[in-house]
């Protein structure tokens, strides 16, 4: 009897469009998912069991074309497969690993965020969907999605923990590339906010300056008493007395 893999019989990442192929409209679209990912490379640096996609296409059903999320999170995967890197994420590519956050930041033109997408995602089983849309004035614009039995369920709160994955998501005002605005950001059980690179780096020079400036100042103290003794030792001399002979 003829035996085969099924995995054989099913495209790969490099024969498969490597996006949903729907540019970007947005700056935003780009920028918060990237800040996310960065966020995560420095809180989880030692961890290789996640993946962090920014635009890239999911293909979950070999005969849907792909759904591509602004971005995605999946954990117990590897982080790196190569040195090429992921063309896509192609689900029976990844042992069937579903991703277990999608995140869409919406633009002018809407793309299903609030409808098809959210039904797709729901199919698929992402556990939590998260939709950003910097243009609305009265709603919330972050909304967090728990999938419980099938239906996703909004969550209260910002940030909100999100348990299975061990980090909470939120909102707050911050500066990213120079640019100051609301962004997402990561955040721990305590509600306190993780560091983007950028703040990291700056708050890394910012302790190399106190702690240079500290030096200085002891040098200068240090300095300061030599001339004192200095002085003393001379006014005894003027008196008649041996500062020597005092020790």
């Amino acid at each position: 009897m003829l035996k085969y893999n099924l995995l054989d019989c099913l495209p790969g990442a490099e024969a498969l469009p490597d996006s949903d192929e729907k540019p970007v409209d947005n700056q935003l679209q780009h920028l918060i998912p990237g800040m996310l990912e960065a966020i995560l490379a420095t809180i989880w640096a030692e961890r290789w069991d996640w993946f962090f996609g920014v635009d890239m296409g999911i293909y979950h059903h070999p005969e849907e074309p792909a759904i591509g999320p602004d971005g995605f999170l999946s954990l117990g995967v590897d982080r790196v497969i190569d040195e090429g890197l992921r063309f896509s994420y192609v689900l029976w590519e990844e042992n069937n690993v579903i991703p277990i956050l999608t995140i869409e930041v919406v633009s002018k033109n809407r793309g299903g965020e609030y409808n098809s997408k959210k039904d797709t995602y729901a199919e698929m089983g992402v556990l939590y969907y998260v939709i950003y849309n910097p243009f609305r004035r009265r709603k919330p614009r972050l909304e967090v999605y728990n999938l419980v039995k099938g239906k996703y369920q909004l969550q209260q709160g910002n940030p909100v923990w999100l348990p299975e994955i061990d980090l909470g998501i939120g909102t707050e005002k911050g500066t990213y590339q120079g640019i100051t605005r609301e962004w997402l950001y990561w955040y721990n059980e305590q509600g306190e906010r993780f560091l983007t690179p950028e703040e990291l780096a700056q708050q890394q020079r910012q302790l190399r300056q106190e702690t240079e400036q500290r030096a200085q100042a002891a040098e200068q103290r240090a300095q300061a008493a030599e001339q004192r003794a200095l002085y003393l030792a001379e006014q005894l001399k003027l008196l008649g007395i041996d500062p020597d002979s005092l020790n």
